[in-house]
């Protein structure tokens, strides 16, 4: 949730600048889904197949498409990127 509302200041203050900068709101996403992709994806995880290799693709998709945002910045790029952090930290939550 920390990620997405990084993301989602940045995008809500995008005209205007705010306390948090683009760099720094892709960077800490950048930094957590290379963590969560690295440790679903690791052999001892438990996890089952399939579940890994899902997390893994997603955690790809996360990081092509922040670096896209970063080469090509707007506001409605963000959008992609904070939807999918709140879902899977609602989904980690059991909500």
């Amino acid at each position: 949730m920390k990620a997405a509302a990084r993301l989602q200041a940045v995008k809500d203050d995008w005209e205007t600048g705010g306390p948090v900068t683009l760099d720094d709101a892709l960077t800490y996403n950048r930094r957590l889904w290379t963590i969560l992709a690295t440790s679903v994806t690791s052999n001892d995880n438990p996890l089952p197949d399939e579940v890994k290799q899902n997390l893994g693709s997603l955690g790809a998709f996360i990081l092509k498409h922040t670096f896209d945002v970063m080469s090509n910045p707007s506001p409605e790029r963000l959008t992609t990127l904070i939807q999918i952090n709140r879902n899977i930290a609602m989904g980690l939550r059991g909500s």
